[in-house]
């Protein structure tokens, strides 16, 4: 079984899509990719980095997108890990922000 990811993130402040935020996601072997949300805040391309079984780290680049939509933040990335699983299937890491709080969950 193949594995896939996405994410999304969500400004619960404004009730809106962060478009355009800058995301950096890690395998334990130390391999980064860079990605962008698209106009929907979603990301489910990342590059041509192999998905497999193992523990990945996703860094949320939030100060950009915080201080242009909000003037301030207090949270300049946000870091999320989380392991894959071999029959995994899809795997789905949702962001909600807001210039003073985040969370996440692993979605569907």
């Amino acid at each position: 079984m193949s594995i896939s990811l996405s994410s999304h993130v969500l400004d619960t402040t404004l009730g809106k899509p962060a478009a355009n935020m800058r995301l950096t996601l890690s395998n334990a072997s130390g391999e980064q990719v860079e990605a962008i949300t698209d106009a929907d805040g979603r990301c489910k391309s990342w590059q041509n980095m192999l998905l497999k079984a193992g523990i990945y780290h996703l860094r949320f680049h939030t100060q950009d997108y915080l201080l242009k939509h909000h003037d301030k933040g207090f949270y300049p990335y946000v870091d999320v890990s989380f392991e894959l699983q071999a029959d995994g299937g899809h795997y789905h890491v949702p962001l909600l922000i807001s210039p003073y709080g985040f969370s996440s969950y692993r979605g569907s």
